[in-house]
């Protein structure tokens, strides 16, 4: 059986970005969304273990065998860095790896537009990055810690789970702390981070009741806290948070997600038909008055509407992305149907564009 170290350069050389160990199969990399076996041979519950193990660290491996999950990261000598999760499935252990580009990209080169690097500018508040797992929710929160830290000069403390970007000091400096490692929880790891005079707090996920709610806390008090949910849009993420509070306290939390809110990037990645690789889709919410005003009013079903009419404040719905991207050439009709809320509209979209081409 190969070492985890020959999986991970095999995966990298076909141009993966995931490898999954799971028993009962051979060893598959992820490429451009679709998984292409590494070997012939099954993997049985010892290779996967020993795989597995020989990626742990001696603490890591006693937090596994006591929790059952663990998320850590893997460097690679000239290869990369590589974030893993390990977990149990029917009583043996298996994993996932993804692979961390070595250098943080830029908003624009993912195809992010100008009110991403608008969010950036806030002194204070909340941004959320939302969107399935795999979608590129990390890559976007550190290509928008590097921009800021290249722009301004600040403080940014990022807790994350493991650490995957590793961020440069730039005309800002980056506290980046790994919960497991340097701090217990993210709820403790951001408390302490308000004692660390920090202009910008990163949070690599919401997980939990205790952690949203410093989080606001922190928002509110004059910091900008960047992180990420996993919500298919911006109306759902809104849902998710209030929803993680129980009944008495939504109002409270509303109210202040309301008074805090910078704004939203959901996004997903798109298989493209005009070249190898993904492309990126997005829907962009910015608070205005309106947006705060059905949020503290519980009415978050009424969002998408008001993105839809927000065009001038530099927002747009994921029906809009899919609609330009398809008429760009760059994803599929099937693609941007399958992926859309209100296929009508895109449908009608692409109809009238196609009727404008042929036009001329």
């Amino acid at each position: 059986m190969n070492d985890i170290v020959d999986l991970l350069m095999a995966t990298r050389a076909i141009g993966g970005s995931d490898l999954h160990l799971v028993v009962g199969a051979p060893p598959a990399a992820r490429v451009d969304g679709v998984l292409k076996p590494l070997l012939e041979q099954e993997l049985r519950p010892e290779d996967t273990k020993g795989l597995i193990y020989g990626t742990l660290t001696d603490s890591q491996r006693a937090r596994f065998e006591q929790e059952w999950d663990i998320d850590f990261a893997v460097q690679v000598a000239g290869v990369g860095r590589f974030r893993g999760n390990a977990h149990m499935c029917r009583g043996a252990i298996e994993a996932a790896f993804r692979f961390i580009p070595q250098e943080v990209p830029s908003l624009q080169s993912l195809s992010h537009g100008q009110t991403a690097l608008d969010f950036c500018e806030a002194r204070s508040g909340l941004v959320l990055v939302t969107g399935p797992a795999g979608m590129g929710k990390t890559t976007t929160l550190a290509a928008m810690a590097e921009n800021i830290l290249s722009q301004r000069s600040c403080v940014l403390v990022s807790i994350e789970d493991p650490i995957e970007y590793v961020f440069t000091h730039r005309y800002g400096v980056a506290k980046q702390r790994q919960v497991g490692d340097d701090a217990k929880s993210f709820a403790s790891a951001l408390r302490s981070a308000l004692r660390q005079d920090p202009d910008v707090i990163l949070v690599s996920e919401m997980r939990d009741p205790e952690t949203i709610s410093t989080a606001l806390t922190a928002a509110e008090t004059g910091h900008l806290v960047i992180s990420t949910l996993h919500s298919v849009d911006a109306s759902k993420a809104i849902d998710r948070l209030v929803d993680a509070f129980p009944g008495d306290q939504q109002t409270q939390i509303r109210s202040q997600v309301a008074g805090v809110l910078v704004g939203i990037i959901a996004q997903r990645l798109l298989v493209r038909s005009d070249a190898p690789g993904r492309v990126l889709a997005t829907e962009v919410l910015k608070a205005n008055s309106g947006v705060r005003a059905v949020i503290r009013e519980g009415r978050a079903e009424q969002l998408p509407g008001l993105i839809q009419i927000g065009a001038s404040d530099g927002m747009h719905t994921m029906d809009d992305s899919l609609a330009h991207l398809l008429c760009q050439g760059h994803i599929s009709y099937d693609e941007a149907i399958n992926h859309a809320t209100d296929r009508v509209h895109v449908d009608a979209a692409y109809r009238e564009h196609a009727k404008a081409q042929g036009r001329k």
